[in-house]
Order: C-alpha cells, then structure tokens, then sequence
C-alpha cells in the first residue's frame, strides 16, 4: 500500500459550523422530499408543474448547481472564492441564530476541511461554465434558476466536511481538472494521450 502526499497549495481551507451544516441538510432534504412527494403542481405533478413526481430530470438543476457550489469552494480567490465563502459565512449565521432560537445551543465548528483545490486545468473549465451560465441567464426558467441556486448553497455548506460529501467534492473538483486537462491537450494542442 502506497502513500500520497499532496502539497499544500493542492487544498483550500473552509470552516463550516454544525448550524451551516445542518441548513445544507434542511435544503437538501426539503428538496428532495418536494422532488419525492410531487410538490404543489397537483397529482403526479412535479414542484414546478413540469413532470411526474420522482422524475430524475427534476434533479437536474438541483444537482448542477450543487457540482457549481462545490467548484466555487475550490476556487480559492477570485469573484467565485469570494462568493462562495460570504455564501458559506450566511449559512453558518442563519444556521446559528435558527439553531440558537430553537434548541438554545449554539452550533459549533464542525470543522476545518482542507477541500480540494482546483488546478490551472480546471479553472479553464470553472471559467468557461461560468461565462457560458452568465450568457444563458435570460434563457432558463425562473424555477430552475431557484433549485440551481438552492443547490449551489447546498453544495457550498456540505462539501466542507471530511465525511461523505468531501468524497464527492474531491471527484468532483479532480474531474474538472481532468476535463480541463483533456481539452487542452486534446483539443487545443492536439496530443493524444
């Protein structure tokens, strides 16, 4: 068995507090329990009365803004770095006072999570999704520009753990990585590897 160790420039810290965890929690759950259920739309209608309930297409922009939130947390400075941790930073408040206010115990810090970085690789790839969202932002629907953005909240207030969700993270942030490194060698240059 084989040891990696990996540079420190390869991660970016987060901290995320119990209350901010646990609102990603809420989120997700209640989304996918609207998903599950059918939602407002009637009788086998879906929460934006466009399809039957449980259709896995429903989840579509749920999951895509949950992959964007998580690329934004590895970005670690710029517009998305900064976007994502005044994100992170209101979850873990609106999760405190709610935790406070019901239970009366404040949250604690849950952790700080070294999440995985993206690369010059992936950026071109966090770049070019990005750019190509901002252009498309007149064309998407108004509910599925609601799910997307729950999702990119989700994906920046769970992705900071060391649990199962930093697992899907790290698969997440080295495919874009990958992807970049593909379209560039591949693409730009032409190397076939």
């Amino acid at each position: 068995m084989s040891t990696t160790t990996l540079a420190a420039g390869q991660y970016t810290t987060t901290t995320i507090s119990t209350a901010g965890f646990a609102l990603g929690l809420a989120l997700l759950g209640t989304e996918l329990w609207r998903w599950h259920k059918g939602g407002r739309g009637g009788k086998g209608k879906g929460d934006d009365g466009g399809g039957a309930a449980r259709d896995p297409k429903a989840l579509i922009p749920l999951g895509f803004g949950i992959v964007c939130g998580i690329l934004m947390i590895a970005c670690p400075a710029g517009l998305l770095g900064t976007l994502a941790n005044f994100l992170r930073w209101g979850g873990n408040s609106v999760g405190d006072v709610t935790m406070q206010w019901l239970t009366g115990t404040p949250s604690q810090a849950l952790g700080t999570a070294a999440t995985p970085r993206i690369d010059g690789y992936g950026a071109i790839v966090v770049a070019a999704l990005t750019v190509s969202l901002w252009l498309l932002r007149k064309q998407i629907a108004k509910a599925v520009k609601g799910k997307w953005w729950k999702g990119v909240l989700i994906g920046v207030l769970l992705c900071v753990s060391t649990g199962t969700a930093a697992l899907v993270a790290q698969q997440i942030v080295e495919g874009a990585n990958g992807v970049g490194a593909w379209a560039i060698n591949g693409i730009a240059k032409g190397e076939i590897v």
